[in-house]
């Protein structure tokens, strides 16, 4: 193929059949992480404030990732860089142990703040659009520049340690946790505490993360042929035996014979099952 090519028919022995231009988002630059938050202020529901406080010790249970507040900047020291900051909301439920041997579920808010800087290069137009109605004027959507995107993924994290102290043991970075989205308190079935209290928790989390910026921009990509599905529609009325089907399923031969031996955990949910029963 010649080195520059041109939106149109190509004629190329590789099977393309044209190369056309679309509208799309690419990614200018990205990274990932792999962090350990050590000692995350836990606040607990107001339901779980008395037990917290009676209780002689915590050990990990569960945690969910709520929500990601994401931020991005342009470095003024540096053009085309721009600072990406994030805030993660996470439920936390961790076993409160009393003076009996069973324990006590306990449910809570961590916050961790994390910031990278990226690469998003540079750019100063004003994107203006319409969004088509029939029969109607069309609706001018509202005018946007094209500011890099920042687009977070992350998984759940993994209760890696959760620790009790008392009040007065609380640290010089230790501050109240004054204003949480709806999105966050919504994931709670009671009211946050956010005040001082008899005894405290902390807690270490294992997060994965992976961070990237993006614009939208135009790209001139081949084209092989148009996608045409290959797979014929599973009628819902299906006239199957169950006998037929229970026979396609492979024997649970794990499920009789446990392993001789612990078996390391393997993938991430297995890590994660791991560290919560440990």
């Amino acid at each position: 193929m010649p080195d520059k090519v041109m939106p149109g028919p190509v004629d190329d022995n590789c099977g393309l059949r044209e190369a056309v231009c679309i509208h799309t988002k690419k990614i200018y630059d990205s990274c990932r992480d792999k962090d350990c938050v050590e000692d995350l202020r836990f606040y607990p529901t107001l339901s779980s404030v008395e037990t917290i406080n009676r209780a002689l010790n915590v050990k990990g249970g569960s945690a969910e990732l709520c929500h990601v507040y994401v931020d991005v900047e342009p470095v003024s020291f540096n053009r085309g860089f721009y600072t990406v900051d994030m805030r993660f909301f996470y439920r936390v439920t961790l076993q409160a142990y009393l003076s009996c041997p069973r324990p006590v579920e306990v449910e809570g808010l961590c916050v961790f703040d994390k910031r990278v800087i990226l690469f998003g290069s540079e750019g100063s137009a004003k994107i203006f659009s319409s969004e088509l109605r029939v029969g109607d004027m069309d609706r001018q959507m509202k005018e946007k520049s094209n500011m890099p995107i920042a687009v977070v993924e992350a998984v759940d994290p993994i209760v890696l340690d959760a620790k009790l102290t008392e009040c007065c043991d609380r640290r010089c970075c230790d501050c109240d946790l004054c204003e949480i989205p709806c999105c966050v308190t919504n994931c709670f079935g009671a009211d946050l505490c956010s005040g001082d209290d008899c005894k405290r928790v902390y807690v270490t989390l294992g997060q994965f993360s992976i961070v990237r910026l993006e614009r939208d921009t135009q790209l001139l990509v081949p084209v092989y042929d148009y996608c045409m599905p290959n797979k014929e529609c599973a009628s819902g009325n299906s006239g199957d035996d169950p006998c037929d089907l229970f026979r396609n399923i492979s024997f649970p031969t794990g499920e009789f014979f446990p392993p001789n031996t612990i078996r390391n955990p393997e993938n991430y949910e297995d890590t994660k099952a791991y560290c919560c029963c440990k």
